[in-house]
């Protein structure tokens, strides 16, 4: 029997998520949060298919559990809405202290609605990068190593798995990017292909 696999994440895994539904094509069905169309028009602004923020992915896993809805894999991703910074005060779109709540009740819901739950590890914001890009919002690699401790502690605290794209993604450097944060079409097949290749195992 072929086992399901839903995702939620943002601009990143909409990106990778064609290669990663062919490579896995006869293992696995692939599906994920709808909306692809409409996400596209602005990786930047979090709709459709785009997850979001942690508390936009706490939000919508409430209105499906709400409804019913079971999955049989589960891969969820958040982190790079949640960094974003006001370059005129500082502020987060979601403080880390927030972004660790939300973690905690996504891993406590993700769990009962889905057979297996697997966490993906925020890709990297490399603001010599991204700032010059994109002057209006602000992201940093510092926050991406912090957020994404909260979310290994989490994670590992829930017994929860995760594939860590950071690590990965990183190997490839600046020339990886397209834009402030999104990636050249070589490394999302790579990005597919590693995922797939977690995926093997299940």
């Amino acid at each position: 029997m072929i086992r399901s696999l839903f995702v939620i994440g943002d601009s990143i895994s909409i990106q990778y998520g064609p290669y990663l539904k062919q490579m896995i094509a006869g293992r696995f069905h692939y599906d994920r949060k709808r909306g692809e169309e409409q996400a596209l028009i602005d990786l930047n602004n979090p709709v459709g298919a785009n997850g979001g923020d942690s508390g936009m992915v706490l939000q919508y896993l409430r209105e499906e559990q709400s409804k019913g809805i079971k999955y049989d894999i589960l891969l969820i991703n958040c982190g790079l809405h949640d960094i974003k910074t006001d370059p005129a005060t500082g502020d987060k779109q979601v403080e880390l202290a927030k972004y660790r709540d939300n973690l905690s009740q996504i891993a406590g819901i993700a769990q009962e609605m889905a057979r297996s739950f697997i966490w993906i590890r925020t890709t990297d914001a490399l603001e010599e990068i991204h700032n010059s890009r994109c002057p209006g919002i602000h992201r940093f690699h510092e926050d991406v190593v912090s957020y994404n401790a909260a979310a290994d502690e989490i994670m590992s605290s829930s017994a929860v798995p995760s594939i860590d794209l950071y690590q990965f993604t990183q190997v490839f450097g600046e020339a990886a990017y397209c834009d402030h944060v999104h990636f050249n079409e070589e490394v999302r097949q790579q990005q597919a292909a590693y995922i797939a290749g977690y995926l093997s195992h299940y």
